[in-house]
């Protein structure tokens, strides 16, 4: 063989390794490509996901905030309401006591005008005192 003719074969050879360098570097290349798309698209979709959940979140979060001003209202109403009640209750126990201080000074009174007089507003019985105040205290025989 001669020399020129391995020239040609070792050039030959050298362009296809040459080409088949090319088209793996290109398939590779292709290849890339479709793996970042892939990653690009994944990556879409998580921001779509992001903001569809970020959405709900945020739903969430204004129900739950309204759910609280709604129980610290109905929560202050109730407080309200009892402090009322206590209000009106310490009013009724002032008023009562005010009663029973007047009623004290008039069984006081009643006492110093008639001592021998009992609560119910008739006599004590003693030993001077029947239970009927018509009858003589003697106890003696009834006429017939």
């Amino acid at each position: 063989m001669e020399t020129w003719q391995i020239v040609l074969i070792v050039v030959a050879v050298v362009v296809v390794l040459l080409l088949l360098a090319l088209m793996l570097s290109k398939r590779s290349r292709v290849a890339k490509a479709r793996k970042r798309e892939r990653t690009r698209e994944e990556a879409r979709e998580h921001l779509q996901e992001s903001h569809v959940r970020g959405a709900q979140a945020d739903k969430e979060r204004a129900l739950a905030e309204e759910q609280a001003a709604r129980a610290r209202r109905e929560r202050a109403e109730v407080e309200e309401r009892a402090a009322l009640a206590e209000q009106e209750a310490r009013e009724r126990a002032a008023r009562a006591d005010q009663e029973r201080s007047a009623a004290d000074e008039l069984r006081a009174k009643a006492e110093r005008l008639a001592p021998d007089l009992r609560t119910d507003g008739h006599p004590e019985h003693g030993p001077g005192n029947t239970a009927y105040p018509d009858q003589p205290s003697g106890g003696g025989a009834t006429r017939r």
